[in-house]
């Protein structure tokens, strides 16, 4: 159960001692939400002087060096703030000033340092909310002189929430800013119009994205209809459809048209041969982690298939018949080194062409990781052996070959890769899980003008908007967080507040996304969807976390940047040295390998020293111990905000808890019972679990859980365990007439002629 962060007080760690001191109530303790970090905090105030932040996914990181390269990247552009990547959730988290540079120039950076890069999006999640204001054009007509231009802009300028106003004669447009929490662009043609003047609205600078899946496009006719249908719908700006993934992505004018209308305008107009679903972003970057995953398999596997034989080709010297076959000669070679020739080059060269290229990447910008060793080491193996096969076919003296170490090497660094993936894959389970809170589908009512519901529809959860009117059914989740207009029920809000006793929600109360509703129906109205939403803002605090980096481990990424040379230069140090001592004779001439020489038998160990280092350990050890500490801590309803937190924690040596009800196990169950007008115990309870039976309250099944082990087993006998463990009988049961339930006081009901009322009520100590 996981506590809510607006309930959740604690103090800041003081002292080297990590004392946690609370004086007095509650209330005097400070409010951080959560053990907070100083990036967090930082970026916080950086939002509120107008920054915007941004989340980018970028593929082809492998370790450390990779991710400092992209920081060195972002950070390099004019009017980033802040940048901080993470490796294992292949992220980056930028925030920068928008009138300096925009979200394009941020993905351009990252793909000329060689990676592949793709803005995030948050689904009915609104850009004004980032940068606070939007641009509108409007088109004015009935403008004469410079006279009418001054009105206008005196006008716009004297409204509630506009920022900046400027109207030019000569086109008959009008550019104002304005934020649209406090003003929309109704309002504005409102105020124009009212000045007596024509207005109409063009555009605003604010832009959405949504990413839909769509079913039912099969041939070329059915792509060319359907980018007719999204043509022709107002607002659209730029769309692309993937005829690979079937994902059409819409960039669109949220204040001309919302997401709900593109999906209706595309289906509606293919008469239902198309069916849109919105892509969670969630569940493609979980897609593209498990294809990843899917990808190393595949090279691995290839790898090793065509390793087998190159190793076997080694030792099958031994059997005659075999033997016999590879000394064929073939041209200039042997059979058996044609056959090791053309299996490792395929390995070397087409499956670890992926260690060549980010490599390559690598040292472009002027840094180094592991792609740089492996490249290193096998490309000296491989390329060695093919200058002794050349070598000896011109001068007849025919050294060994070690083709083998390098398809070796490529398929066990490989299945490393592959098992990193899915690593990282397990590391993100947490967030999974809180996605999977939300619920998929709602119902939407449709009203008309009077009010009136005329229809029910299901949409998708993503699809909700502001304003709307939901219907939540008994034992379902609350598809947004919203108000209560009609009906009453009890709800489940442990998922966020901690608290196991269902609440009691009636018209206008609160209530939150992804909580469930227990017996009632109620209608709620949307209030907050998408980013707003108190679950999406949960999970985005356990996505800052998992991104942030400890102090630790930036000494360990300073390591990690200076390690790929350190090992180079000491592999050729291994070198020199071995070799030197060969040719002065340190050790005997017998350790040489079979027609080896002193180079040959140098460059294995130097091989050796290069293959053998890994930096990828000490980059991913660090973040891999902070996601995989508030992953658990998320899992356990505690929302932890960042490895400098976790740093900090070690300290605590007193923690102090309020909301008991939090620490409990969550089911409630009657601990005594009292009667005191001289009634018959077993039959005043016998009376009361009657009449409870009817009951959806939770604390009328702990009654008649008490009552009923009253009934069949004496008092001595009664534990919480015996309760649970006992057969639900409800025979013995007297039947109650006219119950009634008033939500919030009791129940009333009939039983044998007499008048039963119950009501339970907190007494205050």
């Amino acid at each position: 159960m996981a506590p809510g962060f607006r309930d959740l007080q604690l103090t800041r760690v003081s002292g080297g001692d990590g004392k946690i001191v609370a004086g007095g109530d509650a209330g005097d303790l400070e409010d951080v939400r959560l053990l907070d970090s100083y990036e967090d905090n930082n970026s916080d105030r950086l939002e509120e002087k107008g920054m915007k932040r941004i989340q980018v996914r970028v593929t082809g990181m492998t370790c450390a060096a990779c991710s400092n390269s992209v920081e060195g990247a972002l950070r390099s552009l004019g009017g980033v703030v802040r940048a901080s990547v993470a490796l294992l959730q292949n992220k980056a988290d930028v925030v920068f000033d928008p009138d300096r540079v925009k979200d394009e120039d941020i993905k351009v950076a990252i793909e000329d340092a060689g990676f592949e890069a793709e803005i995030l999006t948050e689904p009915n999640s609104s850009k004004a909310k980032n940068n606070g204001t939007l641009v509108g054009q409007f088109t004015i007509g009935g403008m004469t002189c410079a006279a009418c231009v001054n009105s206008v802009e005196g006008i716009l300028r004297s409204l509630p929430g506009v920022k900046r106003a400027v109207v030019a004669l000569a086109t008959s447009l009008g550019e104002v800013e304005y934020d649209p929490s406090l003003i929309s662009k109704d309002d504005i043609v409102n105020a124009i119009e009212d000045a007596g003047f024509e207005a109409s609205f063009v555009q605003s600078s604010g832009q959405d994205k949504i990413i839909l899946g769509v079913a039912g496009v099969f041939t070329e006719i059915d792509v060319h209809i359907l980018e007719g249908l999204v043509s022709k719908l107002k607002g659209v700006r730029q769309f692309r459809f993937d005829r690979t993934s079937r994902e059409l992505e819409i960039l669109f004018d949220p204040e001309v048209v919302k997401s709900r209308s593109l999906v209706d305008g595309i289906e509606g107009g293919s008469d239902g041969k198309f069916k849109l679903t919105v892509a969670n972003p969630y569940t493609r970057m979980t897609s593209k982690d498990v294809a990843e995953a899917a990808n190393m398999f595949r090279l691995f596997t290839s790898s090793l298939f065509l390793s087998i034989p190159v190793f076997l080709i080694r030792v099958c010297p031994r059997i005659p018949l075999v033997y016999s076959l590879l000394l064929w000669r073939c041209g200039p070679f042997l059979m058996g080194d044609w056959l090791k020739w053309a299996l490792v080059s395929v390995v070397q060269f087409v499956i670890g062409k992926r260690f060549y290229v980010a490599a390559g990447r690598a040292l472009r910008n002027g840094s180094t990781n592991m792609d740089v060793l492996v490249a290193l080491g096998t490309s000296a193996s491989y390329f060695y052996s093919v200058c002794a096969l050349l070598y000896g076919a011109f001068t007849g003296f025919w050294s060994p070959t070690y083709f083998e170490t390098s398809s070796m090497l490529i398929t066990f660094v490989l299945l490393g890769k592959y098992l990193e993936s899915l690593a990282k894959g397990k590391t993100s389970d947490a967030i999974k899980k809180l996605v999977e809170l939300a619920p998929a589908t709602a119902l939407l009512l449709i009203k008309d003008k009077g009010g009136k519901c005329i229809e029910e529809r299901e949409i998708d959860a993503l699809l909700i908007q502001p304003g709307d009117t939901l219907k939540v059914l008994p034992g379902t989740k609350v598809p947004a967080d919203g108000v209560v207009v009609w009906g009453s029920s009890y709800i489940n809000e442990s998922m966020v507040t901690g608290e196991s006793v269902p609440v009691l929600k009636e018209v206008n109360s609160s209530v939150i996304g992804g909580t469930i509703n227990q017996h009632g129906v109620l209608h709620i109205n949307a209030t907050r969807v998408g980013s707003d939403a108190v679950l999406s803002q949960i999970i985005s605090l356990v996505e800052t976390a998992q991104m942030s980096k400890a102090p630790i481990q930036k000494l360990a990424d300073f390591i990690a940047s200076i390690f790929v040379p350190t090992v180079v230069a000491l592999a050729l140090l291994t070198l020199l040295c071995w070799y030197i001592a060969g040719a002065l004779g340190a050790y005997p001439a017998d350790w040489l390998p079979k027609d080896g020489n002193y180079f040959v038998f140098s460059l294995m160990f130097s091989i050796s020293v290069v293959v053998i280092s890994c930096p990828c350990a000490l980059g991913l050890a660090t973040p891999t111990a902070v996601m995989v500490a508030t992953g658990v801590g998320a899992n356990n309803g505690v929302l932890i905000k960042g490895g400098d937190a976790l740093e900090r924690a070690q300290k605590v040596k007193y923690v102090i808890f309020d909301k008991t009800g939090t620490l409990t196990q969550g089911k409630a169950t009657v601990t005594d019972a009292k009667a005191f007008n001289g009634m018959d115990r077993g039959g005043f309870l016998k009376l009361v679990a009657s009449a409870e039976a009817s009951s959806e309250h939770p604390l009328a099944k702990a009654i008649l859980e008490y009552a009923r082990h009253f009934h069949f087993f004496d008092e001595s006998s009664m534990n919480e365990d015996s309760i649970n463990q006992r057969e639900p009988n409800s025979w013995w049961l007297l039947e109650a007439l006219d119950f009634c339930a008033l939500p919030g006081r009791g129940i009333q009901c009939s039983i044998d002629g007499k008048q039963v009322l119950v009501s339970i009520f907190l007494k205050s100590k």
